[in-house]
């Protein structure tokens, strides 16, 4: 499935108004089973941070919304947001000046090259990797722009049918992805030798999680990108 056409579609709809984007951004947080996780890690490197002037690059930012719960959490945060798609991240950029948000700014980027050495105390990298040939390049990249005991958070398809590839016959279920998902050693190995010197590797789905996928998030993308008029249909679908 092209992945990247399903989300031109989502962004028609749901960038006419900051309320509907708002309603997007929390309908991906309820039906992204990831999301759970990733809140739960960023709620824990959060702790005891709120009230300080921190800095955070959101790599490969995509529709912005970790940007925008991160945001939420404390406006002395001054966050980074950047992806390689223009209209994006003029949508984003747009949205989050509406909304009075003005320490997060969004920019046009490719995650493989951009540096900024020492600046970062957080880099969050979700659903990323799997979409760029030159990963290890990201990492350094990454590494290389966090402060000295600043942390990276990274979420990406796994080995063990994350991208729906149950065989080696199989592709992903996302044609835009170079790779079908890492295993453990994999990514913690590529961590290691681009500059990070302690890393933690888990697999966060389990067989409930990859049924959840499935009925939340695969089905009704199929759908939608056989035609616009299961944008009417889905809600009925949810419910």
């Amino acid at each position: 499935m092209q992945y990247d056409p399903v989300k031109r579609r989502l962004g028609a709809v749901f960038n006419r108004t900051p309320f509907l984007r708002k309603v997007f951004y929390r309908l991906l947080d309820l039906l992204l089973l990831r999301a759970w996780h990733i809140h739960k890690e960023l709620r824990a490197w959060a702790k005891g941070k709120r009230d300080r002037q921190l800095a955070i690059y959101d790599a490969g930012a995509g529709f912005g919304q970790y940007s925008y719960w991160l945001s939420g959490l404390s406006s002395k945060w001054s966050i980074t947001a950047m992806d390689v798609k223009e209209e994006q991240m003029a949508d984003c950029n747009q949205f989050f000046q509406a909304i009075g948000r003005p320490q997060v700014k969004f920019e046009v980027g490719d995650v493989t090259t951009y540096t900024k050495p020492d600046s970062f105390e957080l880099v969050v990298c979700v659903d990323v990797m799997e979409h760029i040939l030159e990963d290890e390049a990201a990492l350094r990249c990454y590494s290389t722009s966090l402060k000295p005991g600043g942390m990276l958070i990274i979420s990406t398809p796994s080995d063990q049918g994350g991208s729906d590839v149950h065989g080696e016959e199989e592709g992903s279920f996302i044609e835009e992805h170079v790779r079908d998902g890492y295993n453990i050693q994999d990514i913690e190995a590529k961590a290691l030798r681009n500059g990070f010197s302690k890393v933690e590797a888990r697999y966060s789905y389990g067989a409930p999680g990859k049924i959840s996928w499935k009925l939340s998030m695969k089905w009704p993308l199929l759908m939608l990108q056989a035609s616009k008029l299961f944008f009417v249909i889905l809600p009925f679908y949810y419910l």
